[in-house]
This record gives structure tokens, sequence and C-alpha cells, in this order.
């Protein structure tokens, strides 16, 4: 089986998609192992050498700063504060991105600044390389002082508390719920005895954060090229021109992003025998002629804040940090969440800009204009045909436009006004998740209607395009008359979702 060795090469947004994708194990590269040991000796040495406060170590906690913790407490003291700050409530985080949040504790842990054993790592190896998957909550961060209930919901597990999702061998993609303490029993673990520092550095840190921002953006680069496609579909089915996508006009306004979506339109709609017929109109509406423009923006921001996130997940996160080369133990904030905060922020906008665009083209298709009846049914009027989808795309739009308000610029003192200023950095990544996840609805309402549409020209689209479309209705027939649509919705929804595009095409 292939393993990815952590602490060998860097991560990056579309390296953590293929190791998910192709269940590629994960162990611990001697190099890493070797700075892990020499940062948790160190810290050994110094706490035996030295009565001085280290925070998090042989101190309390945030406004506890200031308590002084015996020596032989300091185990106590880690355990403690797993278990206390386990308040995580909401939704389970999906298991996908529990994985995801796994794995990147596991990257941050491994550069040895963290002072904590190997054997605490080995079992986050442990735990992602069998599927057993901490249930973790979505509400409970503050996106500062790291993401410390969600990050105790998944250290839980290391102790043997709380409860786990296993991996069901006889049910593909399956999990069952079980408790820690039974599945440690049944593979033959103990429950680990947390050392000096070690609960807070499983707790520090900005994994919950970035494993949504991870997912997002793994999602969200591929639905940016598929709102091209299907907005090339529209445009055919629409009998709009190409001239909007002429590389001369983008030349002259040359963002990357719109410069890739016009090649990306011209390049699916090559050879249609619709754009080659004499066009009647002069101009389309903005949501056909400014694709572009628009759905390039998208692709900007997208490429924005995965270079944000290829720093962050190669990141320590922790705090405090330690050096032992410089006999150093720093604190600091490593954990806030700022930079994430904004960048989800931004990029939950863009995302919502394209679903935006896309139900106003579907707006348009059901119009009863160019050629195409109305509601994109043969007999309207005792059939209503499509117009109820544009009803949901716009209920959906709406939600997306609400969930773009940012978390961000939103603060809450915690801890005794010690913790005075917070990212609310989960909230973003949480609404950021949803919104994508919306878009893949409206794109799929979109498809429903543009393929509908296309069906009514006399006229062959290009041959990509009837390609996708005759291996989209293997799954959705030609809607003849009404019937109950919300199943074809569905299956749209699942035919993106099972889309595979090519990192070339995005």
């Amino acid at each position: 089986m292939k393993v990815f060795k952590v602490g060998e090469n860097r991560l990056s947004v579309d390296l953590l998609s293929e190791i998910i994708s192709n269940k590629i194990n994960l162990s611990i590269s001697s190099e890493a192992k070797k700075r892990i040991k020499n940062s948790n000796n160190y810290l050994k040495n110094k706490i035996k050498s030295s009565s001085d406060p280290i925070y998090g170590i042989n101190t309390g906690f945030g406004s506890l700063y200031d308590k002084k913790i015996s020596k032989d407490d300091l185990g106590k003291l880690q355990n403690n504060l797993v278990m206390s700050h386990a308040c995580g409530l909401g939704d389970e985080v999906p298991c996908e991105i529990v994985k995801l949040i796994l794995l990147l504790k596991i990257q941050s842990l491994s550069y040895g600044n963290s002072g904590v054993n190997l054997k605490t790592i080995e079992r986050l190896v442990d735990l992602y390389n069998n599927d057993i998957l901490p249930v973790i909550y979505e509400q409970g961060s503050l996106g500062a002082s790291g993401d410390l209930a969600p990050l105790a919901h998944m250290s839980l597990a290391l102790l043997g508390l709380g409860d786990v999702d296993v991996l069901d061998t006889y049910k593909i993609d399956n999990y069952k719920r079980i408790s820690s303490s039974k599945i440690l029993k049944k593979m033959g673990w103990s429950p680990l005895k947390l050392g000096p520092k070690e609960g807070l550095a499983l707790l520090n840190g900005t994994q919950f954060m970035s494993a949504f921002g991870v997912w997002t953006l793994v999602k969200a680069k591929k639905l940016s090229y598929l709102a091209d496609l299907i907005a090339a579909v529209s445009l055919d089915a629409f009998d709009c021109r190409i001239d909007p996508f002429d590389n001369l006009i983008h030349k002259l306004r040359p963002h990357k992003g719109q410069i890739k979506t016009a090649n990306n339109v011209r390049e699916i709609l090559k050879g249609s025998n619709i754009l080659k017929r004499k066009n009647k109109h002069v101009q389309d509406p903005y949501s056909f002629r400014c694709i572009p423009q628009v759905h390039g923006a998208s692709k900007d921001v997208i490429s924005h804040v995965e270079s944000v996130f290829n720093t962050e997940i190669n990141s320590v996160t922790d705090n405090p940090n330690i050096f032992e080369n410089k006999d150093r133990i720093i604190s600091g904030g490593n954990f806030h969440g700022q930079i994430l905060a904004m960048s989800m922020d931004y990029l939950a906008i863009a995302l919502s800009e394209l679903g935006s665009i896309s139900e106003r083209r579907t707006y348009k298709l059901i119009s009863g204009e160019r050629g195409l009846p109305p509601f994109l049914v043969a007999s309207p009027g005792l059939n209503s045909g499509m117009m109820i989808t544009q009803y949901t795309a716009a209920s959906i739009v709406s939600q997306n436009k609400q969930l773009c308000t940012p978390s961000s610029v939103d603060s809450i003192v915690s801890s005794n006004g010690q913790e005075d200023h917070v990212s609310m950095g989960a909230n973003s990544a949480t609404k950021l998740f949803r919104v994508v996840n919306n878009l893949e609805k409206i794109l799929a309402i979109e498809l429903l209607n543009a393929s509908q549409a296309i069906s009514f020209r006399e006229e062959k689209s290009s041959d990509f395009i009837q390609s996708f479309i005759e291996s989209y209705r293997g799954d959705v027939s030609i809607i003849e008359k009404d019937r109950v649509l919300n199943s074809d919705i569905e299956k749209t929804i699942s035919f993106i979702n099972n889309i595979s595009v090519s990192q070339e095409l995005i």
C-alpha cells in the first residue's frame, strides 16, 4: 500500500486531495521522528532543571496563566485540559473532514516545535490509517487559542473517552459509531497518559478551520470549472454570441481567471453548429456576456485563498513553541485564525457569486425568449415545467448571500479578558462549507434547465457538449411533461458530484 511520509515533503491542497481520495496511509518520516524526540527530550530536561513558570506546561491556561502547577500534576493538567475543553455542540463534522483534521494535526506536530511524545503522534497516525475518526462537533471554536473545543473532541479518543466513527468494511464509505474505550480495547491499544504540554499541543492549532478550508477549496476548484462548462451549455441553449469570449478582448484586461474562463468556454463550444448560424441578437444579457469577468474573478479568489492555505497547512500553530537549538520556549499567537477567517469569508463571497450568476442564467432560460417555450416544457399551461426550479435556485442564492456576512469582523472577549480578540474563523469555515454545497445545488439546477433548453434547438452543439449531455441523460431524461422534479435535481447533484475533473482543466 502506498504511504505518505509526514515530514518529508510539503503539503499542498492538491496533494491533500490526492492523499484523501486515494486512501493513502501515513507514516512519520525518520527525520520528523528525530525532530519530535529532540523537542520532547528538551522539554523534559527543561522542566527538571528549572522551576520558572512556562505557560501551559507548569501553569494554568488562559487567564489562569498565573496559577503554578506542581511537577507531580503536569500530566493530570493536560488530561484535565482535554476533558474540560470538550464542549462542542451542533452538527457533527463530516468524516472526510475529520480525516483532514487528523492529518493536519499530525503534520503540524511533526516539525518538532511542540514538545510532544512521538507515541502521541503515532497514535494519531493509527487513528487516521485505521479510519477511526473521533466524533467532532461544528460549534465551539472561536478561531483563536486554536480550535480548542473541536480539537479537544479529537483528542478524547487518545484517552479512551468520547465516541468515534469506525469504517465499516462491509459497507463502503459507511461508518458505525462506537465508544473510544471499546475501539482501543479491540485494537489492543492502551489509553494514552499525556505528558507535559501534550494536551495544549493537541488543542492549540488551526486544524479545524484549515480542514474545512482545504475541503472547500478542493470542491471549489472543481465547481469553478463545472460552472464554465454548464454556463457553456446555457450559452448555446440561449442562442448567445461567442464574441464576448474572444481572446482579443481579454488581452486588454488580462486577469488570469478571466482569461482562463474565456479559454475554457471557447474550448468547450468549439465546433458548435448553433454558434455557426447567423445570430439575430446583437448583444446578450450580462449573465451570459460577462461570464469571463464574473467566473474569472471567483477563480482569482480561489487561487489567492489556496495560496494562503498552502502556507497554513505547512505551519506550526500550537503554543508555546519550542526551539531547543536556541534553548528557548516562546509563547506567541500562531493559533490565531485571522488570516484563515478573512480568506474563507472572501472565498464564500466568490463562490456565492458563481451561484448568483448561475441562477440568472436559469431565469433567462425559462423566460420563453429566443425561441424557447415558457418554462422549457412542450405544452406550457397544462404543464408548469421548470418554473419552480428557478424558485428553488433563487432561495438557495438568497441563503448564500446571508451566509456571506463576514465572520472575521466579529470578536467576543473570552477567558476573563486574556483572550480579548478572536477571529471567529471556525464560524467562517462552517459557513463556507454550506456555501460551497449550496453552489453545487444551484449549478445542478442550471444544468437541468440548460440541458432541457438545448433539446429544443434543431442544430447540434459542440461534440464536447453533446457528449456531456449524453452522459447526463443516462441519469436524467428529458422532461416531456410535469413530474416530481426533486428527484431530477438530486440526481443532477449526484451527477455533478461524481464528475472527475483533471487538474489541467481546473
